[in-house]
């Protein structure tokens, strides 16, 4: 979802490893050890939160975050919590960092100290305020200065205890006075419209008085004058109202200007710089990879976007400019990810693929190391796999992988790592059962590979077989190399990582989960010595349950079938496949003529045939609707019932209310339902932005509750249901790359021109480069240097007019 700017879309997403915490505060109790967890805000919305690591004072987390960020924010923040059974768990500490300084922290391990969390410090949230300075001649006939201050709106106020309910207090204050008024309480809104007017005599009535300027006896303290703006939240509680934050104004900003109106962040509460505790509480390590995309409309791309989706047909491929791209590039995998979403978007993937592939295979002189390296062809088919398998992985994995996670069977077979009260017998039966499941699930899932997948793997099948013609298993190990070692296994090993598990499994199941990846990963490699490849002496001893012809064979057969051209009947029975459950609160649809339409919490999963909720997880479901039945999916007005996260699943009858725990789920949950009906014969081209209430649509004011929707439905994403790609999104990313490594494209271009590469001896400088026609690439550097620099101009030209038009204190 992209924030719109003029003539511009801003797409911003976050990628987050959270490491460990060390050196917590200990418990004041005998323990002294704490039960933790970690949690992502965006401000204080939480979007994230890890699993709990019990009794440490240094927990170490290992988990990875990534999410689009639908909206404007100030901080990413980063919550330890401890939890307690009994009460509200405790904050034990915060690490904020400001949006501005998310680049300094780029891609970069980085231990932060936590910070203090009190209910002054947590603020979010913007004001609208209008000053006004006017004279005023009293009845006497002299001149005073009168001060109106408007308070008209508020945006982003955080909700505290699942509700805001705000007003704010104005009060002017000078050394030797402080006068407060207040306005009215906006009930159930965290974007308060108040629009409410407070006067205020700033100074004593004078003889005479310049226009607009104080006369000298007053100038020093209306120098000193102040408009303080505090917003609270006006709670039922008995511990009073809570602070949302405050705004201090000095008057003598209105020495210029008799009217002044500006929008002003709130700020944290001023507690006259009385330095907080000082005790240490800890650090957290942390790896934050915030990205903003500023893309232009497409045409601005099509120079650069063209160039890139002819690299399948360039002659040699080492000479397009993907290729070019996967060779400047620091890490292959930086150049593989757009690159990959580029070639989705177009339906180009597998040509490129296959011409990529194709090259590598070719430099390679020895069948055994076929596609081992982490070439630009290896990154660019594990991105593949990760977009285009997910599901597969789901509908394949999921189920087993979940049992593993709940039972907690013991199945180390370390004799060394072996617990007193644990059966080594006992162990490697546990284990290999589930090696034996998972390998059978796998090698009978072939009909459900993605097409685009088999496509790959039929490509470099017959690459293997044409360049390796001596070896009849190099067909065999091609395919394998990736379906088995770089997709299940390590599915299998890091299941949260492949959206398997919300978190990363807990140690002793992260043991288990090693030990079925590591036998798998030998099982697919169709190695020849299978014992031999392993370092541990017992997991030899544990592979010889394996060792039996008829493993060899299925993985043969798996394979055959996953890449053999047009091996697919389309009319196969589709299984149900699971895309996304959780909790969230409904509305009630009103089905009864009299019964009550309040809001409910239920269990809601959504499957490619259905969308249902029940009462809670493996209840029978108490609605269910077809996919085909889904007519739009939008968000809700937050004014419909006041309430945040909201968004309707529009049916032939009635539409269903639905509000998400946040933004990033709530985004989550539209797109996916988007995309799963998107191709339903009956989709709406014109929706209902806002809810029908006491007989009308809020949004039109129309009474019929059939009358035809008033705003145009987004959506147009693809129908497949993974693939949710932004073309010029993507080429914006390739372009922000080459103009990075900038420095390397002229390198290279020097390295094509030079005579070095035509004849006589290559210089090391430029070794580092696969060049195998200099002209043919210097002829497509020349392109790249071109479509870059021209784009490079549009970015430039757009910040130099944004900021002229930008003025201090607009929203």
């Amino acid at each position: 979802m992209a924030v719109e700017e003029e003539g511009l879309r801003v797409f911003q997403s976050v990628r987050i490893k959270i490491g460990e915490a060390k050196n917590l505060p200990t418990y004041p109790g005998p323990n002294k050890m704490r039960d933790c967890y970690c949690t992502v805000n965006l401000d204080q919305e939480e979007v994230f939160r890890t699993k709990i690591v019990e009794k440490s004072l240094c927990p170490f987390y290992g988990e990875d975050f990534y999410c689009e960020i639908p909206r404007s924010f100030r901080h990413l923040s980063f919550y330890i919590f401890d939890r307690d059974v009994f009460r509200r768990d405790s904050i034990i500490g915060k690490v904020a960092i400001q949006k501005e300084d998310l680049q300094k922290y780029h891609n970069r391990d980085t231990w932060f100290q936590l910070q203090h969390v009190d209910a002054d410090s947590e603020v979010q949230g913007k004001v609208h305020l209008e000053l006004r300075l006017s004279e005023v001649i009293t009845d006497t006939g002299v001149i005073c200065h009168k001060l109106a201050t408007r308070v008209l709106e508020c945006k982003g106020l955080p909700i505290v205890n699942g509700q805001c309910d705000p007003y704010a207090t104005v009060t002017l204050a000078g050394p030797n006075r402080s006068e407060a008024k207040k306005t009215k309480v906006k009930k159930k809104t965290n974007n308060p419209q108040f629009d409410e007017v407070f006067y205020f005599e700033v100074t004593r009535p004078c003889s005479y008085n310049k226009k607009f300027h104080f006369d000298i006896e007053d100038a020093d303290e209306v120098d000193k004058m102040e408009i303080r703006v505090d917003l609270w939240n006006a709670s039922n509680l008995k511990f009073g109202d809570e602070f949302l934050g405050e705004l201090r104004l000095p008057l003598k900003c209105l020495r210029q200007s008799s009217s002044y109106e500006a929008w002003y962040f709130l700020q944290p509460r001023d507690n006259g710089n009385k330095p907080l505790k000082p005790d240490d509480l800890g650090s957290l390590r942390l790896n934050v990879v915030y990205t903003e995309d500023h893309v232009f409309s497409s045409d601005y791309y099509s120079p650069l976007r063209d160039l890139l989706l002819k690299s399948a047909d360039v002659e040699p491929v080492s000479a397009s400019a993907a290729h070019v791209l996967g060779e400047v590039c620091r890490e292959k995998q930086e150049a593989a990810i757009p690159l990959v979403r580029l070639f989705l978007h177009y339906g180009k993937i597998v040509p490129f693929i296959s011409a990529i592939a194709n090259a590598e295979v070719k430099r390679t002189q020895d069948p055994n190391t076929i596609f081992r390296g982490n070439s630009l062809t290896s990154k660019c088919i594990d991105e593949t796999m990760k977009l285009a398998g997910m599901h597969y992985l789901q509908v394949t994995l999921k189920p087993i992988i979940d049992e593993i996670c709940q039972l907690h069977k013991s199945c180390e077979i370390d004799p060394v790592k072996l617990k007193d009260v644990e059966n080594l017998e006992n162990n490697r039966e546990n284990l290999r059962q589930y090696v034996d499941r998972i390998f059978t699930v796998i090698t009978k899932s072939g009909v459900s590979c993605p097409t685009v997948m088999c496509d790959i793997f039929f490509s470099l099948r017959e690459s293997a077989a044409k360049r390796f013609q001596g070896d009849p298993d190099v067909r065999y190990t091609a395919v394998s190399s990736f379906i088995f070692l770089r997709f299940f296994a390590p599915a299998i090993l890091s299941p949260n990582l492949f959206q398997l598990t919300p978190h990363h499994p807990d140690p002793q199941t992260s043991r288990t989960l090693t030990l079925i990846s590591k036998t798998i990963q030998t099982l697919g490699s169709l190695s020849k010595s299978k014992s031999a490849s392993f370092k541990e002496s017992y997991m030899a001893t544990f592979y010889d349950y394996f060792n039996e012809q008829k493993y060899a064979d299925a993985v043969k057969n798996f394979l055959d079938l996953i890449s053999s051209s047009g091996r697919r009947d389309h009319k196969s029975i589709e299984q149900p496949i699971l895309l996304k459950e959780g909790f969230m609160i409904k509305r009630a649809q009103g089905r009864k003529r009299f019964g009550m339409k309040n809001f409910k919490k239920r269990w809601f999963r959504l499957t490619n045939h259905e969308f249902t909720y029940q009462k809670s997880k493996g209840d029978h479901p108490l609605c269910s609707i077809p996919i085909e039945n889904i007519l739009a999916v939008e968000k809700l007005e937050e004014e419909s019932f006041k309430m945040k996260n909201m968004f309707q699943v529009i049916q032939p009858e009635r539409v269903l209310y639905i509000q998400a725990n946040n933004c990033v789920e709530a985004k989550d949950w539209i797109d996916i339902l988007t995309k799963v009906s998107q191709c339903n014969k009956k989709r709406l081209t014109v929706y209902h932005p806002s809810a029908y209430l006491n007989g009308h649509w809020l949004c039109c004011k129309a009474t019929a509750d059939n009358t035809p929707g008033c705003t145009p439905c987004t959506g147009g994403l693809p129908a497949n249901i993974q693939l949710d790609i932004d073309g010029d999104r993507e080429t914006e990313r390739i372009y922000s790359l080459f103009n990075l490594y900038m420095p390397k494209l002229e390198k290279m271009q020097e390295a094509c021109g030079s005579k070095s590469v035509y004849d006589g001896p290559e210089q090391e400088e430029y070794s580092t480069f696969i060049i195998d026609d200099p002209k043919e690439t210097y002829k497509t550097l020349k392109q790249i240097i071109e479509g870059v620099g021209t784009l490079e101009q549009e970015h430039a030209q757009y910040k130099r007019d944004k900021f002229k038009k930008t003025k201090y204190g607009s929203q």
